[in-house]
Parts: C-alpha cells; sequence; structure tokens
C-alpha cells in the first residue's frame, strides 16, 4: 500500500525538537545508575530466547545456570518448538530467521536492537513483583458515585466467565454459527436493558457512559442533518459526562449548553428550533430523582430528541425513562456484578425508540433462522459497521464491551427480577436510614425527600475536614462544592459499613471530633427503627415515579437461581462457542494471539479490580507505578515520546490521535487544515474517525498490486497543500506486506506542512524489528488487545492508547476530574481517566514476561507462521499481495475469486466449511472482496498451522470434486456448510455426500471435534425481521 519510488523528496518536517519524558505527566526517564525509576528493567544482554533444554544427570552445573528459574515465559508464549525451526525455514526457502527477516522488512527502517525493556520476569516472578506494586494500592471504602459503584460479583460468574478463557478468549462474533452462546448472552443483556429502560431496542454494549452519551448527541445531530446546532445538558449530570460530550461535539461545531434543566422550558418555548436534543440525569448526579415527563414532552414537541443518563439498579423500583418520554437511554451497566476496575472496562448500555434503532451505534444482536428453520442469533443489521459506511459513518464505533455486557446480563439472570428488586430496596432503604442519622446529626441533606442512593449534605464547616478524616478511617467521600458532600451507597454496604459511616459523619469536623463520644454517635438499629416506625411511604421519591411495570419477565431470568443451574447454563452457552481454548482463530488483522494465564491473574486482585476511577491518587500508586512502566515501554518500543492510556479500544485512539492532530494545527494558526488522506483499501474506522474530528477525507488510490499509488498521493498533496492535516497509514498495509517507500510518503506529508498518523493494527508486525516514531509517524494507537495480549473477550473489552512525537505531546487528553495528559489537552476520550485500567496489568505482564529479546523474538515467529503457512499453502489456493522476495508480513491473503466461476464457490463457503474442521474462519472479504485474510500469530504451534493447512487443502480438493463435475454446484459440502449434529443424525439424508464426508473429512476430526449447533443462519430474514431481545419460546421449537 505505501510502494513510492525513491526518488521522492522532501522538506524537513515541522516538529518541535525532542523534548525528555520526564517533562510529562506520568513518564518516568530512562532508568541509570543515578536515577534508577525502574531498577527491573535491565537492559538485556541476550540475542536469543532460550527453549531451556534439559538439565542432565550428572552434567556439570555452573552456578550461573543453577539460579536462573525454569519458569521463563518466552517459551511458554511462542508456539513453534526449536526443532520445527529446520522445517519451516526450508519450507519458506530461507536458511534462518535473520534472512526472513531481512528479506521481509525493507532495510531503512529495519532496528538492530530489540527496545530497552529490560530482561523477562519468569512467571512466579512477575506475580511476585506485582503483588508488591498491587500493595501499594489502598482498597477503601468509596461513597464516591458518579456513575460508579461497588458491587458484589457473583463467584459463579467471576469465575466461570470473568476468569474463564472459553469467554474472555473468544473474538467478535461475526460467525453467527459458532458464536450461539455469547449472541444469547448478548441478547439477554439487550433484554435486560430494554426491560428496564422501558425502551424497545437497545444494542450490545457500548465503551463508557460518557462516550455513549455523545453518541446520544450525534444521533440527535443526524437526525435533523446537523442543521440544529444546540444540545441542552443538566447542571446535575455527571461531570465526566459533560466532558465527553463536549469534547465530541467540538469538532461538529455543535453548541452544548450546560444548564439546570428545571429552566429549560423558556429555552425551549424561544429556542427550540435550533435545540436538537436534551440530556437529563437520572436519578441525577447530586442524588435528585426529579420527574422529567412535562420537559420530555414539551421537549418531543419541539421534535427535540430527549436524552436520560441513567442507573439500571435504580429503574428497578423508579418509573423507566422510556415510560416518561425519553427517546434515549444510556448508562454504565457496571453495578450490575462488574468490578469498579479503576475506571474499566464495563459495558456501557444504549436503547432507543424503534424509530432510531437504523442509527444506534455499535452492535446489535438479533434473532435469524438457519437453513431448517431453527432460530439463531446473529449481529443484525451489519450495514451499519464503519467498514461499509466510511466517512459516511455517524459513529466510528466498531468494538464493544461484550465480556462485561455477559457477565452483566448474568447477574440479572442468576438474580432473577425479585433479586435485581430486593437489592435496589436495600440499597435505597440503606440510604434512607443514613439520611436519618444525618438528620439527627444536624446535617441539611438538600435532597432529604427525593432520592434513590445518593445524599448530598450540606456542612456548616469545610468539607475538607470531613473527607480528611473519613480517609483516615477508610472511606472515600465525594467534594461537591467547598462546603457539600455526595454520599452514594451500594448493595456490598454492610450494617457495620453503614454504623462506622453514621460515626465518621458524627465526628467528621474538628469541632464535632472534640464535643461528641463514640457513645452517642446513633445507632444504625434504632435508626432503621425510626426510619420505618410508622406506614409513611416506603420510597424517599415522588410516588408517580415508582415503577409499576414489570422487567426481566423472559424465563431466562426467572430460571437459573441456584448455583447449580447457573454452573451449567454458563457452561451451556459456552460449550456452543469457538475460542482459543479449541482451536487457533486465524483472523487477518485481528491478532488473536495466546493471553497467557499468569497475564490475567491480576485482574481480579482487589488491589486492582476494587478501586473507585476517582479516589484520591495517593492512594492508587501501585497503578501509577504501572502506568509509568508501561508507557516507558511502550514509548521504547513504538519510538514515540508520550503515551496516553486514555483511548479504550482501536477506534477511539484513532479518534483521539486525530484530535491531538487537529489540536496541534490550531495551535499554530493552521485551522484551515482539515483534510485527512486516507487509502482506498483503509480499515473503515479510518474515514469514519477522520470525519468524527472533523476532517474531510480524501481518498488516495491503490494500485492493481495493492501498493498505495505514488502519482496520486503526489497529486493529492499538493492539490490541498494549505489544507493538509494528515495522512492515516496502516504498516504494514492493509494487505499484509512491508512495502518501499514508506518513509518517503512521511517525508511528503510532513513537506507540505501535514502530519502521519499510523494505525497500528499491525503492530504484531513490528515490535523489535521497527518502530513507527522511527518510520516517520507522529502519532499511533496501539491495539492492547491484539499486540499487546489483552483478551478480546467475544467482542470487548480492548485498549487503544496512543503514541506521540513530542511536539503532540502537549495535547494528550485529559479528564475533569484527575490531572491526566498535556499541557493543553483535548478533551477526554474516555469517561474514566485511564480508560480500562485494569486490564492494563496484562499488558505490562505481557512486556516484562517477555523482555526485550523476547518481543523481538515474538515477531520473528510471527512473521514465520505467517510465512510458512503461505508457502504451504500456494500450491493450491492464489496469494495475493507478497513483496518482491515473494513473502509476506504477519498475514496473508488467500483468493477466493476463481472458485466463484468455476465451482459457483465464494469465501463464505470456504469460512463456514471451515466450522466443520474445528476452525475459526480467516477475516473474510476485506480489505479486497471475495477472499480469505489469515493471521496465525505467533502463538500457535507448527501442529497447529499445519492442522489449518490440512484442512484448507483439503477443501481445495472438495472445491476441485465440484469443478470437475464429482459434486453438484448447488447442493454440495460447501454451500451446506456446516453441519450439526443434528442435521448429521437426522433420518432423511438426500445428499450427493456421506454424512462421514460431512463431519469427518479428516480423520484427525475423529479424536477431537467442535460442532456448531446452527446450520447456515440467514442474514438477510434476520434484518428484514428485526428481532432483537429474548424470543418467545414458541419461536425456540
Amino acid at each position: 500500500m505505501l510502494h513510492i519510488s525513491r526518488g521522492l523528496t522532501a522538506a524537513a518536517g515541522t516538529a518541535a525538537p525532542a523534548v525528555s519524558l520526564s517533562r510529562f505527566p506520568l513518564h518516568r526517564p530512562r532508568p541509570t545508575r543515578s536515577n534508577p525509576c525502574f531498577p527491573t528493567l535491565k537492559p538485556s544482554s541476550r540475542t536469543s530466547v532460550s527453549f531451556a533444554a534439559p538439565i542432565q544427570p550428572g552434567a556439570h552445573i555452573a552456578p550461573s545456570t543453577l539460579f536462573k528459574p525454569l519458569d521463563t515465559f518466552p517459551r511458554r508464549h511462542i508456539g513453534p518448538r526449536d526443532n520445527d525451526l529446520p522445517v519451516m525455514l526450508k519450507t519458506v526457502g530461507v536458511a534462518s530467521i535473520d534472512e526472513l527477516v531481512t528479506k521481509t522488512i525493507p532495510a531503512g527502517i529495519r532496528v538492530e536492537q530489540a527496545p530497552a525493556v529490560g530482561e523477562p520476569l519468569a512467571e512466579a516472578e512477575l506475580l511476585s513483583e506485582l503483588r508488591k506494586m498491587a500493595a501499594k494500592n489502598k482498597v477503601f471504602k468509596s461513597y464516591i458515585g458518579l456513575g460508579y459503584a461497588d458491587t458484589i460479583t457473583p463467584p459463579v460468574i467471576l469465575r466461570n466467565i470473568m476468569e474463564n478463557p472459553g469467554w474472555y478468549t473468544q473474538y467478535t462474533p461475526y460467525q453467527a454459527e459458532i458464536s450461539q452462546g455469547r449472541l444469547e448472552s448478548l441478547i439477554n443483556f439487550q433484554t435486560m436493558v430494554s426491560d428496564l429502560t422501558g425502551l424497545p431496542v437497545s444494542n450490545a454494549s457500548l465503551l463508557d457512559e460518557g462516550t455513549a452519551a455523545g453518541e446520544a448527541m450525534l444521533i440527535a445531530f443526524t437526525i435533523h442533518n446537523r442543521r440544529r446546532k444546540t444540545f441542552l445538558v443538566d447542571t446535575a449530570t455527571n461531570p465526566q459526562t459533560i466532558a465527553c460530550v463536549r469534547s465530541r461535539a467540538e469538532p461538529f461545531g455543535i453548541n452544548v449548553v450546560v444548564s439546570d434543566a428545571s429552566g429549560w422550558e423558556r429555552e425551549l418555548e424561544e429556542s427550540g428550533q435550533d435545540i436538537m436534543g436534551v440530556m437529563v440525569q437520572y436519578p441525577a448526579a447530586d442524588g435528585r430523582v426529579p420527574d422529567y415527563e412535562r420537559l420530555a414532552a414539551q421537549a418531543r414537541s419541539r421534535k427535540s430528541i430527549v436524552v436520560a443518563a441513567t442507573d439500571l439498579l435504580a429503574l428497578a423500583v423508579l418509573r423507566p425513562p422510556g415510560e416518561w418520554g425519553a427517546d434515549i437511554a444510556l448508562g454504565n451497566a457496571q453495578r450490575f456484578g462488574v468490578p469498579l476496575g479503576y475506571g474499566g472496562p464495563h459495558a456501557a448500555f444504549f436503547a432507543v425508540r424503534d424509530e432510531h434503532k437504523r442509527r444506534m451505534p455499535g452492535r446489535l444482536v438479533g434473532a435469524s433462522k438457519d437453513t431448517h428453520g431453527k432460530v439463531a442469533y446473529r449481529l443484525a443489521l451489519q450495514t451499519r459497521e464503519q467498514h461499509i459506511r466510511r466517512e459516511k459513518a455517524t459513529s466510528n464505533i466498531c468494538t464493544a464491551q461484550a465480556l462485561l455486557a455477559n457477565m452483566a446480563a448474568m447477574y440479572a439472570v442468576y438474580h432473577g427480577p425479585q433479586g435485581i428488586k430486593d437489592i435496589a430496596l436495600r440499597v435505597h432503604h440503606l440510604t434512607s436510614v443514613l439520611a436519618e442519622g444525618l438528620t439527627q446529626l444536624g446535617y441539611t441533606i438538600t435532597n432529604r425527600d427525593s432520592f434513590f442512593d445518593t445524599l448530598t449534605v450540606r456542612l456548616d464547616f469545610p468539607s475538607s475536614e470531613l473527607v480528611a478524616f473519613a480517609e483516615e478511617n477508610r472511606i472515600n467521600l465525594r467534594i461537591d462544592e467547598k462546603n457539600t458532600i455526595g454520599v452514594t451507597l451500594d448493595e456490598t454496604v454492610t450494617k457495620q459499613d453503614l454504623q462506622h459511616l453514621v460515626r465518621v459523619f458524627a465526628l467528621g469536623s474538628v469541632q464535632r471530633h472534640m464535643l461528641v463520644s463514640d457513645s452517642s454517635v446513633p445507632s444504625v438499629d434504632t435508626l432503621a427503627a425510626a426510619r420505618f416506625a410508622t406506614a409513611e411511604r416506603s420510597f424517599n421519591f415522588a410516588p408517580k415515579l415508582a415503577r409499576t411495570s414489570a422487567y426481566l419477565s423472559h424465563p431466562v431470568f426467572n430460571s437459573y437461581h441456584s448455583e447449580t443451574e447457573m454452573l451449567r447454563y454458563i457452561m451451556h452457552l459456552q460449550s456452543k462457542d469457538l475460542s482459543l481454548a479449541d482451536a487457533m482463530i486465524p483472523l487477518g488483522s485481528c491478532t488473536m494471539k495466546l493471553n497467557a494465564t499468569t497475564e490475567m491473574i491480576p485482574v481480579t486482585w482487589p488491589e486492582f479490580n476494587s478501586l473507585h476511577p476517582f479516589v484520591p491518587q495517593h492512594q492508587a500508586l501501585g497503578y501509577k507505578t504501572l502506568f509509568e512502566e508501561l508507557e516507558y515501554s511502550l514509548a521504547k518500543i513504538t519510538g514515540f515520546d508520550a503515551i496516553s492510556l486514555q483511548p479504550n479500544s482501536g477506534a477511539q485512539g484513532e479518534y483521539a490521535g486525530l484530535r491531538v492532530i487537529r489540536a496541534y494545527h490550531e495551535s499554530r494558526g493552521d485551522v484551515k487544515r482539515n483534510v485527512c488522506l486516507i487509502p482506498v483499501s483503509a480499515h473503515g474506522t479510518n474515514p469514519a474517525s477522520a470525519a468524527m474530528c472533523g476532517m474531510d477525507v480524501v481518498v488516495v488510490k491503490c494500485d492493481a498490486a495493492g501498493s498505495l499509488d505514488a502519482e496520486d498521493l503526489r497529486v493529492k498533496a499538493a492539490q490541498y497543500k494549505d489544507r493538509l492535516a494528515a495522512i492515516m497509514i496502516t504498516y504494514p498495509s492493509t494487505y499484509g506486506v512491508f512495502e518501499d517507500g514508506v518513509r518517503e510518503v512521511c517525508d511528503l506529508v510532513h513537506s507540505y506542512g501535514g502530519q502521519v498518523y499510523m494505525d497500528g493494527a499491525n503492530m504484531n508486525a513490528q515490535v523489535g524489528l521497527c518502530t513507527p516514531g522511527d518510520i516517520g509517524a507522529d502519532v499511533c494507537h496501539l491495539n492492547l488487545h491484539k499486540t499487546f495480549t489483552i483478551p478480546h473477550g467475544g467482542g470487548g473489552p480492548g485498549m487503544g492508547p496512543i503514541g506521540v512525537k513530542a511536539h503532540l505531546a502537549p495535547f494528550l487528553p485529559g479528564h475533569p476530574l484527575t490531572k491526566v495528559g498535556g499541557q493543553a489537552p483535548i478533551g477526554p476520550i474516555s469517561a474514566a481517566p485511564w480508560g480500562s485500567a485494569s486490564i492494563l496489568p496484562i499488558s505490562w505482564a505481557y512486556i516484562r514476561m517477555m523482555g526485550d529479546v523476547g518481543l523481538r523474538k515474538s515477531t520473528e515467529y510471527a512473521i514465520l507462521n505467517a510465512n510458512y503457512m503461505a508457502k504451504r499453502l500456494e500450491p493450491y489456493y492464489k496469494i495475493l499481495f507478497r513483496n518482491e522476495n515473494g513473502l509476506c508480513a504477519h498475514e496473508f491473503i488467500i483468493d477466493a475469486r476463481p472458485f466463484s466461476a468455476s465451482a459457483g464457490i465464494e469465501a463464505v463457503d470456504i469460512a463456514k466449511r471451515l466450522h466443520d474442521y474445528s476452525f475459526h474462519s480467516p477475516t473474510m472479504s476485506w480489505p479486497v472482496g471475495n477472499t480469505l485474510m489469515i493471521e496465525p500469530t505467533e502463538s500457535e504451534p507448527r501442529s497447529e498451522l499445519d492442522r489449518f493447512c490440512d484442512a484448507m487443502i483439503a477443501i481445495r480438493q472438495e472445491i476441485t470434486d465440484i469443478e470437475t463435475g464429482k459434486q453438484p454446484r448447488e447442493n454440495n459440502v460447501l454451500t451446506n456448510a456446516p453441519h450439526t449434529q443434528e442435521v448429521l443424525l437426522s433420518e432423511n439424508w438426500d445428499r450427493p455426500y456421506t454424512r462421514e464426508q460431512a463431519a469427518y473429512p479428516l480423520p484427525n476430526l475423529r479424536k477431537r471435534k467442535f460442532w456448531p449447533t446452527v446450520s447456515r443462519v440467514d442474514d438477510a430474514y434476520g434484518d428484514r425481521n428485526l428481532f432483537c431481545t429474548c424470543p418467545p419460546l414458541e419461536l425456540d421449537e
């Protein structure tokens, strides 16, 4: 994609001089003897990764060998063994891995030294180191609220979903036939959200509440064809949500007006024709439970979209937004069994009225049917995906938080409607008892008669006194104003916790501490008796706001309330899905590599997953160290000067990087620079992200070989020289090749004043062998869920941090509640300061256990594995897009187009037939239609590579049988694939091939086979008959 003649010259770039990492917050300088910031990060003296030959009896043992740990990690992470190497190299046609690298990567960009991230830690050493780091995090009782509440994760869900590779190593369920388990769970999530919000259509989750609110605003914007420019937000909305909305609005010129919703009646009357929508928090951030029905009716009469940011647990007892007039409801499903995690990952929810469903961002699971009429789930309305709509997309969202959505759904399944209501009532009544106690203590509660779980308490002394005393007692409160405190309760609060909290308020000021004794602190037993002594109303909000409608009435929410039943249901769904626990998932551009157990273990430690995102930073010093070390390592690996860990997906990283570029140009007075050059082969999120940043997308052609058209690039760079903001490139290319000329591309764009954005989707082919910063990129996002082993989770979570050169560092994203980012930061990209913080230990652990040499070796094997498979398959399939030496990078593309004419077989038929061979299919029809893109990663052993190649070779013979007339073009083993046990065991078998050919096309499948549970799903039927909640039982019969 980046093949440009070496004759191009360019003027020097305009980048500012490089500066030390130490200039920016959270960056430590490289360790030296006088400044041992990272005493464990010692540059490795080794040049290879040992696979630990066994110690022979009687052999001389050198002391240096004796003390080396035996649980080293690189040999566990990298799949092929030493004895595989000669065969694999011979197959590829090279004498060594060094020769392979030399012939694969252009000499001008190769680096000779591995990244200086230090010697590797063994697995036990790593866990010991992390234990010390985790101990620096203080797990206090946090009553901070603001959209985050502590929760009890049922152990059956924690162990069997969150900690289970059968769930967290799955990919996004695009291949519905081998994804029915998580699709069913996600439709449970959608049903749960739809029931609780009172709105008919919900998606399968978004990244977080703040970005979901931004998406809602943009729906309102597009509904009015971008003509209305004003969006009203209530002041009592969570501050991080307001900041995210403002950040999303800025590139579109949307005027976000933050004001008290009680005054909107006049505003709607006077300016209603320009108000696209209004957003309220329900319950409000200050705890109140307002009645918004009249406001909603007035707004909708002006055709303004009504958005409610809400709380699922509160909606178990409160009238749902859909019933009082909201068009969109959104929020954070975190308190449904998902740990706080210092901000994430969590599953945001998003529900809409039926008329808005085709504008809804993210993924939507719908019920369809397979070829035999059986109910089957699938991702519905996929035409909304960004790879199709590109710069015309209404959103750049291309992922979700599937693993966390599944946890939240299972929480609702396990507790059922009565259990959820009981939890909500308990939280509300405990808050009522607290309100009674604070009133007796003389405090003024500003929302005394209107709350669900949050109280706003006015003090007659500085709030800092109470907060400090609370912290001494291992309690965190929220400072709303100088003399105002916020308190939010949750399901984890015990009688002892509540008594402790009342005591803190009783003794919380200097004066109170001197005058009040412990013995005079009200007892919560006495307070509860006083609160419920009379038959007064049971709720502390207006009676008309009490919920009367039913929810969670589907049998799935009323059937699995014992642990035995729940465990079997979870395992039943898991058995329907193919994950990395079953087989290689060779998806090109997706890097489905090992998610090692040692990396995953710390994620569920309380010190990492039980911190509220807005605790004082001195309570999270372990996280601070981890962030600093991870940023340092990523900077060394990429060649950049500063890192932001905030973006919580790859698409969010793209958006952040382009916003930073835009801010840089504006700081220099170059406000007209708004053109972004994007190759026609780019991933669809690239143009979508550029459009979201207010940039005009100009497409650059590619030639027949897949390379960037040099002449077209020259012409368009010159044509837009005064408006050129950036070019977005992927390297290696989306076609899986290290192409020459990438530096010349960067130089050319720089010569016209533009910046270079590198998409980090293919970083797994770069680490240790070349760096984006050295190549010439100014910014690059990194998919930690690809290259740096955070699991895909069946469609999320992910992380997309960005690395930047020094001149862009001042503009890294900030946050309204925590100091992060640069000196002149853009607005927040995510609701939490560090995005999905609790999964960052995974990438930190991967880097620390691999070490500098291990990381380089990992990339070499990723390239070796891909080329080995390509060479094995090239006698049978046409391999597209290889370099002049006939080599690919870490992935390659098989052309299925010839089979369309010769046998009536398409790429989708090969993909579905692979299910019968117990494999997930490669990436289908991207970046070239009717092709398959294969990426094995370095983690797969040679035996699995061979098993896949054997399957593909067998399928090629099946195609030959059709071409030669041995099998018909219509009714054959490929077009009928996949074959379920139900089909194979049916009494009638009228197909021109045997059941054995369908089920066991290779002998190894008799020993181990994954069975699809539905036949090929009818996508068109699912879109014509959109059904996005749990189907009635009669449909499943």
